[in-house]
């Protein structure tokens, strides 16, 4: 593993200070866990329902889609294979790595993160089994009732947008299938505004 700071292995920390391999490790992880715990509730505070609505507001007024709350996706960072890890880390792009998931507002900041799945998982797979997922899931993530996205229209659930990786729930929308665009115009409307997003 690699510091932060430093870029130097936990190894190499440890021959400079005289400290074992775990105490570093130990040390670098307790440090981690401090800082999350101390500015995670300040840069990224649990979502409340009104932050939702104007996180949903900008995307309509920037990007003309209406009910959204976020955009979600993951990215897989590269790391060395971990001793006796196996397959586990070892991803489709033919590298190891760990995921980043991530649900971003309109501006592209982030609302709420998910961090060291494998990287042979898949994104939707991850999103099923995080927080985040299991949250929106069991709605239990201060998401509003549906609102009508027109004046007089029959009430839509919010959703967060994802690409073609994640499953399609009433919360969660994906492009159409390439199958079955063909020369449906509306879809391919469709199609375009969220790829934007």
């Amino acid at each position: 593993m690699i510091s932060f700071s430093t870029g130097n292995s936990f190894r190499s920390i440890g021959f400079n200070y005289r400290l074992g391999f775990s105490t570093v490790r130990e040390i670098v992880k307790e440090v981690c866990d401090a800082i999350w715990n101390r500015l995670g509730p300040i840069v990224m505070p649990p979502p409340t329902e009104e932050m939702w609505k104007n996180v949903a507001a900008k995307y309509k007024k920037m990007w003309h889609f209406p009910n959204c709350i976020g955009a979600i996706d993951g990215k897989h960072i590269n790391i060395q294979c971990p001793i006796n890890a196996g397959s586990t880390y070892y991803n489709y792009k033919g590298s190891y790595s760990v995921v980043l998931l991530a649900l971003v507002d309109a501006d592209y900041k982030f609302i709420a993160i998910d961090v060291g799945s494998y990287g042979r998982n898949s994104d939707g797979g991850i999103f099923s089994q995080s927080v985040i997922g299991q949250k929106l899931n069991n709605k239990t993530l201060n998401v509003p009732e549906p609102a009508p996205l027109t004046e007089n229209g029959d009430p839509q659930p919010y959703v967060i947008v994802g690409d073609e990786a994640f499953p399609l729930k009433s919360y969660l929308l994906r492009p159409y299938s390439r199958n079955y665009l063909g020369d449906n115009e509306p879809n391919k409307i469709f199609n375009y505004r969220l790829s934007r997003i």
